[in-house]
């Protein structure tokens, strides 16, 4: 088990590396110079070249890529060229909004995908099963922030239970915090938790035909009872996939609901940075968010190992 949590640690820090020199890569190919677009049209040539020598844009790409590499490791993210702030400040106060409201959305799609797709797995071919699956591929097919419309018709401007937007710092008035990423928690679950259910219903038909099911029944156990004793872990695998992967999905969600619930999240700070042209904000949040992506996926490949023990013994 050792030698296999080595190799995906090993695989770990290579797409990190990867992503970095392709994020790097990509935007410093971007056409235009960054100074000039900070200090607009009617900037002189001496400032436009003074801040460019601030910003270190005249030394050679590889040197900047390197010393972004080291600052990263010290923890110094760089200086924000619009905001003037500490790219790292910038980034912790924004992920004050963003990691709860992932988190939240996460637990809410398992809460509500997981049972509600063996719900379907234990009445295959009934009437039940055809209704929650229909249920599920509506799900699946409308966008979060259309489902964040539609919560925030209902709950914020009929029923007025819930605000319509804006955030409330968690240091001020968690309850208030709490009910700000209410929606657009929920706005990014529910596609999430259609797919989830689709996929564990699918994994636990393909489970139900296997031999140690048939075996189970055989020395008495009901199709139920087999089927939570024995089943539900031998399809969580692919389940597993499925959660790392809609974690990746939930993270890329948020630049799209903040804007719509006006939070301020790390999804918001991306979309004003790129706006600005602030590549140092838009390269380091984004390596964030693509560390947060492969940290996950790392814990879903050595979760791997502990649900399925020919992984550990493949891996070694």
């Amino acid at each position: 088990m050792t030698l296999y949590i080595l190799r995906r640690l090993a695989g770990f820090l290579v797409t990190l590396l990867i992503a970095a020199a392709v994020i790097f890569l990509l935007l410093d190919l971007l056409p235009g110079d960054p100074a000039r677009f900070i200090l607009g049209i009617n900037a002189t040539p001496e400032s436009v070249a003074a801040l460019r020598l601030q910003m270190g844009l005249d030394d050679p790409a590889i040197l900047r890529f390197g010393n972004w590499l080291l600052g990263m490791f010290r923890g110094d993210f760089g200086m924000s060229q619009t905001q003037k702030l500490p790219v790292a400040d910038l980034i912790a106060a924004r992920m004050a909004v963003t990691l709860p409201l992932t988190l939240f959305a996460m637990v809410v799609s398992i809460v509500i995908g997981l049972p509600l797709g063996i719900l379907a797995a234990m009445h295959r071919g009934k009437p039940l099963d055809t209704i929650l699956m229909v249920i599920a591929q509506a799900g699946v097919a409308v966008p979060n922030f259309w489902f964040g419309m539609l919560l925030t018709l209902l709950f914020a401007v009929i029923l007025r239970w819930l605000p319509t937007g804006g955030f409330t710092p968690w240091h001020e008035n968690p309850i208030a915090a709490f009910r700000g990423l209410l929606l657009p928690g929920l706005a990014l679950a529910l596609p999430q938790a259609a797919i989830l259910a689709r996929v564990m219903r699918t994994a636990l038909v393909d489970v139900s035909t296997q031999d140690f099911i048939r075996t189970a029944r055989a020395k008495g156990m009901t199709f139920g009872q087999a089927m939570w004793r024995h089943g539900v872990r031998n399809a969580f695998l692919p389940v597993l996939t499925i959660l790392g992967l809609q974690f990746a999905f939930l993270i890329a969600g948020t630049i799209i609901v903040e804007n719509v619930f006006f939070l301020p999240g790390l999804g918001r700070l991306i979309a004003t940075a790129v706006t600005e042209r602030d590549l140092v904000l838009v390269r380091s949040a984004t390596i964030i968010l693509v560390l947060a992506v492969s940290a996950t996926m790392l814990i879903v490949d050595i979760a791997y190992g502990f649900v399925d023990p020919r992984l550990r013994e493949r891996g070694a």
